[in-house]
C-alpha cells in the first residue's frame, strides 16, 4: 500500500501538474470503484481543480465549489500520468480524469477491488475520510508519547493503525522500527520514556528520507514505480538478507495480511519472535485483514485490550 512518503509525492506531482487545469471527463472502467455520488460525475465536468491535499493515504483534488474527489489506492491501486485522452488500460484500469494537458490513469493489479473512489460535497463531508491519525512531523513529544500509549498494542500494530498515526504502514513501519531499534511487538504500554522518544526520533527521519529520496527520483516527472519493497530499504522485504548495520540475516513473521521484517541483532537482542506466545499475541492484537484494520474507526470497533 502506498504510504505517506509515495502519497506525499503523488500530491506534489499532481499539485503541479492539475492544479488551474479544468476537467474535461471522468472515464469510469469499473462499475466497482465509485462508492459515492454526492455530486455526481457529470456534476464536475468543467470544474477547476483548486488544490491537491492528503488526507491519510487517501489523494485529495479539490474542486471549484468545495467538492472533492477522494482516491484511495488500497494495496494495489496506482496512480499513471498519460497523454490527453489515452486510452485507459485494459483490465487494470478504474478509472481516467480528463485534462487539457493529460490525463490521470487510476488503476488496480489486484482483482479484489479494494481501491475506491468518493465524490464528495463539502469539507463536512469530506472530513468523514479523516481516521484521526496524529501527524508525526507536527506532533510534540508529548503528544506522540500519549498517542503510542493511549491503546495497548504492540508498537508495529499501533504504528500502523490509521487511526492512531497518520499515513504509515507496514513498509514504512519495519524501517522505521529498525532505525528506533525496537523490537516490532514491544507493547506500547510497556515502553519506556526514551524508547518512544526515539521511536518519535526514526519516524520524522525516516519518512522524511523517504519522502526526499522519492521526490528527488520523480524529478519534474510522475511516480512510475511505487512499491512497498525498495532495494535501499534496510528490512522490509529484506527477510534472509543481511542487516546494514550489523550483517545479522533479517527475519520476518507473517501474521493474515501482516508482515513484520526484523533485526534480531539491532531490534531484539538476539531473539528470534516465533514462540507460540507470540502467535497468540498477534492473534489477540492485528486485525485479520488491511481492510479490517483501515476501516475500523468508521465501525466504531475498538481492538485494544
Amino acid at each position: 500500500m502506498p504510504e505517506l512518503p509515495d502519497v506525499t509525492v503523488y500530491v506534489e506531482r499532481l499539485r503541479a501538474l492539475v492544479v488551474g487545469q479544468v476537467l474535461e471527463g471522468i472515464r469510469l472502467a469499473s462499475p466497482f470503484v465509485l462508492r459515492t455520488v454526492t455530486p455526481s460525475p457529470k456534476d464536475l465536468i468543467g470544474a477547476k481543480v483548486e488544490g491537491v491535499e492528503r488526507l491519510g493515504k487517501r489523494i485529495i483534488l479539490a474542486m471549484e465549489g468545495e467538492r472533492f474527489i477522494v482516491i484511495h489506492l488500497m494495496i494495489a491501486g496506482r496512480l499513471r500520468w498519460k497523454e490527453p485522452k489515452a486510452k485507459l488500460p485494459g483490465k487494470l484500469a478504474l478509472a481516467g480524469f480528463d485534462f487539457p494537458n493529460g490525463t490521470l490513469v487510476f488503476t488496480e493489479a489486484s482483482g479484489k477491488k479494494r481501491a475506491s473512489l468518493h465524490l464528495v460535497q463539502g469539507r463536512a463531508g469530506l472530513a468523514e475520510f479523516d481516521r484521526g491519525g496524529l501527524d508525526v512531523y507536527t506532533a510534540t513529544p508529548k503528544q506522540f508519547a500519549e498517542r503510542l500509549r493511549s491503546e495497548r498494542h504492540t508498537v508495529k500494530r499501533s504504528l500502523t493503525d490509521p487511526t492512531l498515526f497518520d499515513g504509515i504502514g507496514n513498509a514504512y513501519s519495519d524501517e522505521i522500527l529498525w532505525a528506533a531499534k525496537l523490537s516490532p511487538f514491544r507493547m506500547t504500554t510497556s515502553m519506556e520514556d526514551a524508547e518512544v522518544a526515539r521511536l518519535h526520533k526514526a519516524a520524522k527521519q525516516q519518512l522524511t528520507h523517504w519522502t526526499k529520496l522519492l521526490r528527488d527520483e520523480v524529478g519534474d516527472g510522475f511516480p512510475e514505480k511505487v512499491t512497498a519493497f525498495r532495494p535501499e530499504m534496510a528490512v522490509h522485504g529484506k527477510y534472509g538478507q543481511p542487516c546494514p548495520a550489523c550483517g545479522t540475516k533479517v527475519q520476518r513473521i507473517v501474521y493474515a495480511d501482516n508482515e513484520a521484517n526484523y533485526c534480531p541483532t539491532c531490534q531484539t537482542e538476539g531473539r528470534l519472535l516465533a514462540d507460540r506466545s507470540l502467535s497468540r499475541l498477534l492473534k489477540e492484537d492485528w486485525p485479520k485483514t488491511l481492510e479490517e484494520l483501515e476501516e475500523r474507526r468508521s465501525t466504531g470497533t475498538r481492538t485494544s485490550r
